[in-house]
């Protein structure tokens, strides 16, 4: 596989960024990703439902007098919301300009878990999504302090239930555990107290408030700091421990690079990271360029969605139903907004498993076939039964042709081709496969040449080395 596609697809979802790499190098284009503008639109879908905690209660009061039809009803146009919302995401993905902002955002999203399940509350799921957007390449710290105030994550961690004399653990648990600094770098005590100092924390209308009576504001040692601490204070008290950026470093690396980094790189770039006062733009910056110039293809599993929305590209379909790609997705354990637990999506060799594999076959066969993907004409011809069934029948042979892009040569010159932009090796044996779909004397010019060249894209694309890159 060529560089530049190599990494289009680690820093984004396809190889529609391959020519721009290629054409400024990977600093310019980093730069040029970084100053991607952050949209702060709420989607229209968002419009019902309820945004503050006065809002949910009242919905709750509501549900007290409503008949159990209503009910069904109002949680199937909240699940519809939800659904809308993961579309909405998929649509950004295919959509921008400069993806990375999308690519740094999902993996903070499986870093700061609160899914749609728990939070029940589809405003603020999308809140604290664009929390992790706006701070994508902003300072973690920041991040981890404004997290630790959205409705989400108190909702999700059962803050909402930590009141003075009545202490719940859990978010203080996984601010240390999963956020923050791992397991073995804090003690029970500092659990128990820092849960302590986070009691009182619950729903606020824009964002988690603190409330008087619920809170707790004795005095607690913290990482050995004693005084009175709330969320900013304890997040501050975090980020002076000595292990504080391992954890997000290592996650970086898994994201983008390597399924199983080498510690002494993880300790490289994590030290640098402490450099940087926990910047995340410039040790993306560091970290992206200073690996672009090994030879690290093939060491990492593509998600669902990388796979996916690669395929989509190479094939040129137009149009895309993200609905389609959102049920895909979750059919290979990765739904948006609903990670399995805090932990997220384990992510590494989870994502190829003997099922996910075979699925990835049969959606390969559906994307070369063109049969599921393009959106369907709406609008219905009102001048008789028989001309709508012709004209319905004409659209979908038009919309669901696919178009791979492919350079007319000899059958060798035609894998090279294919396989120096999806694959990042190939082994003899491969190579004698596709010799046999497309032959010694395939003629490209053929009326069939698409097809065969097509069959023989299908055959690269369920490959063992096309799950990698």
């Amino acid at each position: 596989m060529k560089n530049n596609t190599l990494w289009s697809l680690r820093l984004g979802f396809s190889n529609k960024e391959n020519d721009q790499i290629a054409q400024k190098g990977i600093t310019a284009f980093l730069e040029d990703s970084f100053t991607i503008p952050f949209d702060n639109t709420i989607p229209d879908f968002l419009s019902q439902g309820p945004r503050t905690a006065a809002q949910l209660k009242a919905q709750r009061l509501m549900f007290k007098n409503a008949t159990a039809e209503e009910k069904k009803e109002a949680r199937q146009k909240e699940n519809q919301i939800s659904e809308a919302m993961k579309q909405w995401w998929v649509d950004r993905m295919i959509n921008s300009q400069y993806p990375l902002q999308e690519k740094m955002t999902l993996l903070l999203h499986n870093h700061f878990v609160a899914t749609y399940q728990k939070v029940k509350v589809n405003y603020w799921v999308f809140q604290h999504n664009q929390i992790l957007r706006k701070n994508a390449f902003g300072n973690f710290k920041t991040l981890t302090k404004a997290i630790l105030k959205s409705n989400a994550m108190v909702r999700y961690l059962d803050n909402t239930d930590n009141k003075k004399g009545k202490i719940n653990e859990n978010l203080s648990r996984e601010l240390l555990e999963l956020f923050t600094l791992g397991i073995g770098n804090y003690t029970e005590e500092d659990i128990k107290n820092g849960a302590k100092g986070l009691a009182g924390l619950t729903l606020g209308d824009d964002g988690a408030v603190y409330k008087k009576p619920f809170e707790d504001n004795s005095v607690i040692t913290y990482f050995g700091k004693t005084g009175v601490f709330k969320s900013d204070e304890l997040v501050d008290i975090i980020f002076e421990q000595k292990n504080i950026p391992y954890r997000m470093t290592r996650k970086i690396l898994e994201w983008f690079i390597y399924d199983d980094p080498k510690e002494e790189l993880v300790r490289y770039y994590g030290d640098y990271f402490r450099e940087v006062d926990f910047e995340f733009q410039p040790l993306l910056l560091k970290i992206f360029t200073e690996e672009f110039d090994k030879n690290t293809a093939g060491s990492k599993i593509k998600n669902p969605i990388e796979y996916s929305l690669q395929l989509l590209d190479e094939l040129q379909v137009k149009n895309v139903r993200s609905n389609v790609i959102v049920n895909f997705i979750k059919q290979q354990s990765m739904d948006l907004f609903n990670q399995p637990n805090v932990k997220g999506w384990e992510g590494g060799k989870s994502w190829l498993t003997t099922q996910i594999y075979l699925q990835r076959a049969t959606v390969a066969d559906a994307y070369c076939q063109g049969k599921i993907f393009n959106k369907q004409k709406v609008e219905q011809d009102m001048q008789g039964k028989m001309e709508e069934n012709r004209d319905r029948k004409n659209n979908k042979s038009k919309e669901n042709a696919v178009a791979l892009n492919w350079q007319k040569a000899k059958n060798k010159a035609i894998i090279t081709e294919l396989t120096d932009r999806l694959l990042f090796g190939v082994s003899p044996e491969s190579q004698t496969d596709y010799e046999t779909v497309i032959k010694y004397d395939f003629d490209p010019n053929s009326p069939n040449a698409d097809q065969v060249v097509l069959r023989l894209f299908n055959t690269i694309i369920k490959e063992p080395e096309f799950q990698l890159i």
